[in-house]
């Protein structure tokens, strides 16, 4: 349930971007902000990157990128396409005849990078793959790869050479008749990521593609992400974001989920709140909320879950999930449902009965909007 209407303070007023189509999800507009990532295998092993494909989208990524470097990853292409659950974005660096074959391999988007795709003619060429194919296009720039002129222009990348490079693009796109695009301004210093991305949104209706690039591993990449992305977020700005990590893709979808749900932009699975434990908690609760997390993935429908180890905020958050558990003493502890004092629980039946309680909450859930579905048809 919103509680926007009491809280104004919560509230988040989205940039208004027009809207694209990358296959068959909307990006911009009043789409849901996006979550993608991008594999990591080889490309031209279809198998393993099918793999990594389907992993993704099952821990929920909207939309995934695949690097197409060479002529055999072109090839291979065809055949993830065939059998990817969601829609695929070609990487495309350096040699635009990639971006050719991957638009008629099938790839719903081809990302293509200013600074490195070659001149304004082998763009054109491209333009023309993604309109004969129905691509979208995301216009990619990176600080770390901007056109020599620019950096000439500025002596080194700054917010307004991302900007300029990505502006002299879109208008090389418009000029062509293409609007079917998206854009990105990446770097992997925070500040002139935000800064580059807060002058872009200004400068242009297109949807934009949110990213902290080479943010670096698991816990310092995502701190980076959820600081730079969390605040262009909260301003309003992106319609569709990937968390960059040295780790499995399957971390950057979570960690996007994350960034999501913690601003109340889009919410999936369980989002378990718990304490950081103390000496008051009544039970392990580092170890429960490891094992809960992990019992609890594969539920999909949003809901609320707190784990609090002692009486002194344990009520008071509970009043506030669909199920919670609070510790209480002598081996056991108080079960809440509905934000309503439920029943007492010893602690060694806790994880079995909540993630019994989770599963009945969320088939509830989906029951009654599958019911509001049925009145609104």
């Amino acid at each position: 349930m919103s509680l926007n209407h009491i809280r104004p303070w919560r509230n988040i007023y989205r940039r208004k971007s027009r809207q694209i189509m990358v296959g068959n999800v909307p990006v911009g507009g009043d789409a849901p902000i996006t979550v993608q990532t991008m594999t990591n295998t080889l490309t031209t092993d279809a198998k393993a990157t099918i793999a990594q494909v389907q992993a993704a989208a099952e821990a929920g990524a909207d939309i995934v990128r695949v690097s197409v470097p060479d002529v055999d990853s072109a090839k291979a292409m065809k055949e993830i396409v065939r059998q990817s659950p969601v829609p695929l974005v070609a990487d495309i660096h350096f040699h635009y005849k990639r971006g050719i074959e991957a638009a008629e391999a099938g790839a719903a988007c081809l990302r293509i990078n200013p600074g490195n795709i070659g001149d304004e003619k082998r763009v054109k060429e491209v333009i023309k793959a993604a309109r004969d194919h129905n691509c979208s296009i995301r216009i990619g720039v990176n600080a770390g790869s901007l056109e020599k002129h620019l950096l000439d222009k500025y002596g080194e990348p700054t917010p307004d050479a991302m900007v300029e490079s990505g502006l002299d693009h879109i208008k090389i796109l418009q000029d062509n008749d293409f609007h079917e695009f998206k854009i990105s301004c990446k770097a992997s210093d925070v500040f002139m990521a935000a800064a580059a991305y807060q002058q872009l949104a200004d400068a242009t209706d297109a949807p934009i593609h949110l990213g902290i690039t080479e943010a670096g591993g698991l816990t310092s990449g995502t701190i980076k992400s959820a600081i730079g992305l969390g605040q262009l977020l909260w301003m309003g700005i992106g319609d569709t974001i990937r968390v960059s990590l040295s780790a499995d893709p399957v971390e950057e979808v979570k960690v996007g989920y994350e960034i999501l749900k913690s601003l109340g932009l889009r919410h999936r699975g369980v989002n378990i709140i718990s304490c950081p434990s103390c000496a008051r908690q009544g039970f392990n609760v580092i170890k429960t909320v490891e094992t809960l997390e992990e019992r609890l993935a594969h539920i999909k429908t949003p809901m609320s879950l707190s784990i609090i180890g002692c009486v002194v905020n344990g009520p008071g958050e509970a009043l506030m999930t669909d199920v919670g558990f609070t510790g209480g003493g002598a081996g056991h502890g108080m079960v809440y449902l509905a934000g309503k004092q439920s029943h007492k629980l010893n602690n060694d039946e806790m994880v079995e009965h909540i993630v019994e309680q989770v599963e009945k909450k969320a088939a509830e859930i989906d029951a009654a909007a599958a019911t509001d579905v049925q009145a609104a048809e």
